[in-house]
């Protein structure tokens, strides 16, 4: 294979996008965590019959992973490889996390029968009421089981899943939204020592839209509000089994607080740090000078563009959440499918976009494999795709050992002090 070898150029903006669950295939370690044998991206491919990935195609993906319908290429036009997992664990923070520099020892506490009742006593005394559920479960199955209940005593609905996490799911017609964030505040401060979960999350939900009017019953009274219409005109016969209840885009993530990554690097140094979609939540803030709090992939995407276009940040750090949160939590390897086509889509523009100078890289924080019987996160590689304008082509990554070879890459091309983690491949992409 024959590469491009330009003269080194000199990093000025970094573009990171993290595709939330987006896997490539199985870690070594993945049987210890029930995960023998996923793969995300080549299994939703299978499960469709193929699926058209044009431009992460040519950035080197099909290199990657056996995808169908995204084949290898001899000559590819961004560099390409795959990121192990050093730190414990298959969520969200500890992957965004370690991409920032930091490697945990211990992985995030989980709890598949339930959180322990002294930590739900607590929690009820502390919210004046009492709550239901305490179960693992699917977001979306524990609100059709439970919401009638809660809409009928106003309980928040606690659950959690294979994830470090604590969810409350409550009515926005029960228990409105500026309460439901306090009462999820509360959860998190709460929520320390052995019980310090990663992530406490406000699930807000309302009815849904299945019918002319939603009419809500409350401890109050009555709350009645028009539904939104459906935009097929489907017989109801051929309609899948209406659902009584729908989440919103007004979810809220309460993380335990970030140790100091390579973002804090970024602002000592005075190089600002703009964040699009929840990665200002992942950090709580902390590294972060501007951001885009957007809710939806299309949303995220149009702010990745903006960003691209005129945003002079050196780092622009996204996550799209949407291939986990929609598709593959609820094993949907159809509408994960439609989703990636989606992206890769939008994709040109924003590499059109992109200036002299820019490295954009494109990966993922753990695995979602809708095709097994999980709905969890599995423990798999994230690929990982490099490009830029002027930089080498065509070039194997390898097998990289630890997310934090980001971080460490971002230091060197910046000129930020070293960290203990991390081993950078900009020689790979300079030259």
């Amino acid at each position: 294979m024959s590469h491009t070898t330009p003269e080194k150029i000199v990093i000025k903006r970094a573009l990171l996008v993290v595709l939330d669950g987006v896997g490539a295939g199985e870690l070594p370690d993945a049987g210890q965590y029930g995960d023998a044998g996923s793969n995300t991206l080549s299994h939703t491919a299978a499960a469709v019959g193929g699926i058209a990935l044009p431009t992460m195609g040519r950035l080197g993906l099909g290199n990657i992973t056996a995808i169908a319908g995204v084949p290898p290429l001899t000559s590819s036009e961004g560099c390409y490889g795959k990121m192990r997992e050093a730190s414990p664990g298959k969520d969200t923070i500890t992957g965004h996390w370690e991409m920032a520099g930091v490697v945990l020892e211990h992985p995030f506490p989980t709890y598949p029968n339930g959180f322990p009742p002294d930590v739900i006593s607590a929690f009820e005394a502390q919210i004046g009421t009492k709550t239901l559920g305490n179960v693992a479960a699917s977001g979306t199955e524990i609100i059709e089981r439970l919401g009638a209940e809660h809409v009928r005593t106003g309980f928040p609905i606690v659950y959690t899943s294979a994830d470090s996490v604590f969810q409350i799911a409550m009515h926005e017609g029960v228990i409105p939204i500026e309460r439901q964030y306090e009462i999820c505040g509360i959860a998190r401060r709460l929520l320390t020592g052995v019980n310090q979960v990663g992530r406490v999350i406000c699930r807000p939900f309302v009815d849904a839209p299945h019918s002319a009017m939603a009419t809500v019953e409350t401890r109050t009274g009555t709350i009645s509000g028009t539904a939104e219409s459906s935009d097929a005109a489907v017989p109801p016969a051929a309609q899948p089994p209406a659902q009584q209840f729908k989440r919103t885009e007004r979810r809220r993530d309460y993380p335990v607080d970030a140790p100091p990554t390579v973002l804090d690097d970024f602002q000592a140094a005075g190089l600002a740090v703009h964040a699009i979609g929840k990665i200002n939540e992942i950090f709580n803030g902390r590294g972060i000078t501007s951001w885009d709090h957007t809710t939806n992939n299309a949303d995220h995407t149009a702010a990745l563009l903006r960003a691209a276009q005129s945003n002079n940040s050196p780092l622009i750090f996204a996550n799209l959440e949407d291939f986990d949160m929609l598709y593959a939590h609820r094993n949907d390897p159809q509408g994960l499918a439609r989703a990636l086509e989606t992206w890769d889509a939008a994709l040109p523009t924003i590499l059109t976009a992109m200036r002299p100078g820019d490295l954009l890289l494109i990966t993922a924080d753990h695995g979602n494999d809708p095709t097994t019987a999980s709905t969890d996160h599995s423990r798999e590689y994230p690929f990982l795709l490099a490009y830029g304008p002027g930089l080498r082509s065509g070039i194997d990554l390898g097998i990289r050992q630890t997310f934090a070879d980001i971080a460490a890459t971002l230091r060197e091309a910046f000129h930020l002090p070293p960290d203990a983690h991390g081993v950078s491949f900009l020689g790979s992409l300079t030259g």
